[in-house]
This record gives structure tokens, C-alpha cells and sequence, in this order.
């Protein structure tokens, strides 16, 4: 099996050994690209394989997505020849070329971006259930790298005195691929490197005080990340994708990105033009209807629920709640 044979190919982050590495997942197993490239290497007969592979392949994803095509090519060839080896001969450094997906542990796939950018009211029907008109231009703030965690990951409530209102946000992440600035919306989507699913956990007692929404948004844990991140290339139509989020098994939230008011290229336009887009920026666009604050009775998170994210072609991300 090679990475041409399966449906989807996904970056992950994951921990082994205490150590996180950066890996491809294809269909439960995930492949340590580094590990398998410095194995191709040796039995090339290349005299320094672990270096080399280091060298070629980035130690985290956003370095990958930095290096750009050469290293994505080397990634490619070490996922093939894991897929087609799996784990006949030790990596040269004694590790292992791949690992079934319940044997690791799951970081967030992109912890460290440069920026995590997130775009407010963005589906008309959750502008409308938060008693807010539709607006004219994206409306955005950033969520801060201390607040991502990954798959699992519990989301930590603050003491009751700062909030106790915490809601959830199911919400497509963008990942930028190479840097833009003031570019076309004809041309955004070459500036693509892919997706990922962000829980734009918020603090709405805290968001609406005084105006300040980062004040409410950027908690730590506020900003579950992952599965992981899907190329491009596997989402034909980023705007033709279901999105759910249940709480505890109940179903709270369902839309399409069809109804993104403003589409990924208009985002990527109009950010550009107010400031440079690096690559593993990371952009959020916004939730559909169905938040806590807008349900009647309202329903806030408390210790030991459940949010399962969902969309389609990407994966889900679950993350339990806890007590600070």
C-alpha cells in the first residue's frame, strides 16, 4: 500500500516515549516520516541516515509546512516505503517506522503557529441566534498559542469567580502554506496548505464585559486542535462540508460550510491585505448555529462533559471538560 493507493492522508503530531514527533496517519496506522526516511536512507547505503533524514524532514509540522515542497516530497517517500515495509527492519536509530493510531498519543497536529486567527459571526444563523446583524467585513481576534490542545485533551474550566460561562465552537480551521500578503481571492486558495477542526472554546461572560473577546477566548485549553491536518488536496470543496458538534452524545450543533458568509478565499483576501499570512498560520472561520449561550435554557459547559467535533472529510476531535 502506498500513499497514491488510500483515501486520505493526514499530519499528525504525536508522542512516543515521551518525545513528540511529526507522522502521517493513513488509515489507522501512523507512519514516523523521519524514522522511516533515515531507514530508506541507510539501506541506500548513506553513510549518516538519521542526520540526513533530520536535515530533510523538520522536527514539527510547521517546520514542513515552512520547507515547503522539497520536504513534502521526502515525506511522501518515506510514508510509501513505511506503508510498504511496515516495520520489517528497526529505523537506524532503533525506532519504529510505524505505529497502529491507538498505540500513540495525539498532540494538537500544529501547536506552535505563528498566528491562530479566528473569524466571529460567520454563519448568518448563529449571527442571528446571538441577537448580532451579519457583517459587512470578517470580524476577527486571535486565540493565543498557550490555549491548543489536542485530541483528548481536557478543556479546563477557570475558577467560578473569573467565568461560568463557558460555551463551545465547532469550527473549520484553515492552515496557511506559504506566505500571502495582499493577495486576489482568484489567488487564495494556492496559499492553502490545508485543514483542521478548532473548538473555539469561549468564555462569553468574559467575551462581552467590556468588548474584549480575546479577554474571553484565549484561556488555556481554549483552543482544542486536531485530529489532525488534512492536505488540500483531500478536500475537493472546503465549502461543501458537514459540521457537528455533540455534547455528550446529543447533537448541538449541524450545519454545512455552505453557509460560511464569507468563504475561505475572502478570508485569505482580506487578511492579506491587512497583514502577512505566514506558513502553519492557522485561520478558524467561524461556528455554525447551535452555541450554549443562544440555546433556551442556555447550556454552558461543566465538569465531566464530552464535545466530539466533526467534519466531514477531515475527522473528529473530542476533548472532555474538567474542573480547574
Amino acid at each position: 500500500m502506498s500513499t497514491k493507493d488510500v483515501k486520505s492522508v493526514q499530519f499528525v503530531t504525536f508522542v512516543e516515549n515521551g518525545y513528540r514527533r511529526v507522522g502521517v496517519h493513513v488509515d489507522g496506522i501512523v507512519v514516523d516520516v523521519r524514522a522511516a526516511l533515515a531507514t530508506r536512507l541507510a539501506e541506500g547505503g548513506e553513510g549518516r541516515p538519521v542526520e540526513l533524514a533530520h536535515a530533510l524532514i523538520p522536527a514539527d509540522l510547521l517546520g514542513v509546512i515552512e520547507r515547503g515542497e522539497p520536504a513534502l516530497a521526502q515525506v511522501r517517500s518515506a510514508v510509501d516505503f513505511a506503508l510498504a515495509r511496515q516495520d520489517k527492519v528497526p529505523a537506524p536509530d532503533e525506532s519504529r517506522l510505524t505505529y497502529a493510531l491507538d498505540e500513540v498519543g495525539l498532540y494538537a497536529p500544529l501547536p506552535n503557529p505563528g498566528k491562530l486567527i479566528a473569524i466571529g459571526l460567520n454563519y448568518l444563523d448563529h449571527a442571528r441566534e446571538s441577537g448580532m446583524e451579519p457583517p459587512k467585513n470578517p470580524i476577527f481576534f486571535t486565540k493565543y498559542s498557550t490555549a491548543i490542545v489536542g485530541p483528548g485533551a481536557p478543556v479546563v474550566l477557570p475558577p467560578k469567580e473569573i467565568s461560568n460561562q463557558v460555551d463551545y465552537e465547532v469550527e473549520l480551521a484553515v492552515v496557511i502554506g506559504k506566505a500571502a500578503r495582499n493577495v486576489s481571492e482568484d489567488e487564495a486558495m494556492d496559499y492553502v496548505f490545508g485543514y483542521t477542526i478548532v473548538n473555539d472554546v469561549s468564555a462569553r461572560d468574559l467575551q462581552f464585559e467590556d468588548g474584549q473577546w480575546v479577554k474571553g477566548k484565549s484561556l488555556d485549553t481554549f483552543a482544542p486542535m486536531g485530529p489532525w491536518v488534512v492536505t488540500k488536496d483531500e478536500i475537493p470543496d472546503p465549502h461543501d462540508l458537514r459540521i457537528v458538534l455533540a455534547l455528550n452524545g446529543e447533537l448541538v450543533q449541524d450545519s454545512s460550510t455552505s453557509n460560511l458568509i464569507f468563504k475561505v478565499p475572502q478570508l485569505i483576501a482580506y487578511l492579506s491585505k491587512l497583514f502577512t499570512l505566514r506558513p502553519g498560520d492557522v485561520i478558524a472561520t467561524g461556528t455554525p448555529p447551535g452555541v450554549g449561550m443562544a440555546r433556551k435554557p442556555q447550556r454552558f459547559l461543566k465538569p465531566g462533559d464530552t464535545m466530539r467535533c466533526e467534519i466531514q472529510g477531515i475527522g473528529a476531535l473530542e476533548n472532555p471538560v474538567i474542573e480547574g
